[in-house]
């Protein structure tokens, strides 16, 4: 079986270009599911797994306590999976056809509001170790809106000073250029005229923008760990992630009177439906507003 997923995960990443994130979920979804299938039900071959075997395996991720997010794509998984070897003659029949997929509740993102994120942006001292990385990271999440694998893949040569804007290479390889707005300019660039200058000394050949003490470009945790010592440090009580500051930006957008289409357009969104989900929050906070102000709550 192990021959197969190989060949599999050869063809996602040779032709459907997908980005490293997502070619490891799908790998490790397919290895926990093989190893069900040997293990647990003694299966030999790939040919004679069934409906009732693959029910079994997701009724195993339930059981489990497994996020509904994360079963969904398992399910995701598998289905392309035994799509993939019943379009190569591995299989006659495509036992994964009539798999549903879990119905996953709606749940709106997280968002700071204006204070909390002034607050959170406000607390890191000049004179804290790496300072001027940290506010330069956290202004640009907020100032564009990135995902955090977008940060950690930011290059000096992704910077259109003239333009005012920033390349930024999204999901799928997909690009798009981003505006980046007068503080978060100011602070990015002040960080590259000074700490990244003495960080960069220690890998001069490194082409990221932000950079660990030994010189090698941020990971996704270490930017996570980063966020929650700074925002831990505000007293806020909410959890907070680099998403967050995603949301956020998203958030307060349409709540100042942009328009969908261009919220869509920097988040990088391929379709209109992902975002839609900030105008419910939007209107969460106009009757909020509503509660708040009007004499008829009061």
């Amino acid at each position: 079986m192990e021959n197969f997923l190989r060949d599999y995960m050869t063809m996602l990443k040779v032709e459907r270009n997908l980005a490293r994130n997502s070619l490891e979920s799908y790998e490790r979804d397919l290895q926990q599911y093989h190893q069900y299938l040997s293990s647990e039900l003694k299966i030999k071959t790939i040919r004679n797994v069934t409906l009732g075997n693959i029910r079994s395996f997701v009724r195993r991720l339930n059981d489990r306590g497994l996020a509904a997010n994360s079963i969904k794509r398992a399910v995701s998984s598998i289905r392309t999976y035994h799509n993939f070897l019943s379009a190569e003659g591995h299989m006659q029949d495509n036992p994964a056809q009539l798999l549903d997929t879990p119905k996953i509740p709606r749940k709106l993102p997280n968002v700071l509001t204006i204070q909390e994120i002034d607050k959170i942006l406000g607390i890191i001292p000049e004179n804290a170790p790496m300072a001027q990385r940290d506010l330069a990271i956290f202004e640009m999440m907020y100032s564009c809106g990135l995902r955090v694998t977008e940060l950690c893949d930011f290059k000096t040569s992704d910077i259109l000073w003239d333009s005012e804007m920033v390349r930024i290479q999204g999901k799928g390889s997909k690009q798009r250029f981003v505006p980046i707005g007068p503080i978060a300019r100011e602070n990015l660039k002040n960080y590259l005229n000074h700490e990244r200058v003495l960080l960069a000394d220690k890998n001069p050949n490194v082409a990221e923008v932000f950079l660990s003490r030994n010189g090698r470009k941020l990971t996704r945790m270490m930017i996570w760990i980063l966020l929650k010592k700074w925002t831990e440090s505000t007293g806020l009580k909410k959890e907070v992630s680099p998403h967050t500051l995603r949301h956020s930006f998203a958030t307060h957008l349409l709540e100042g009177g942009a328009d969908l289409r261009s919220v869509q357009e920097m988040l990088g969104h391929t379709d209109i439906t992902t975002t839609q989900i900030y105008t419910h929050l939007d209107k969460e906070h106009l009757k909020e507003v509503h509660r708040t102000y009007h004499p008829r709550f009061n």
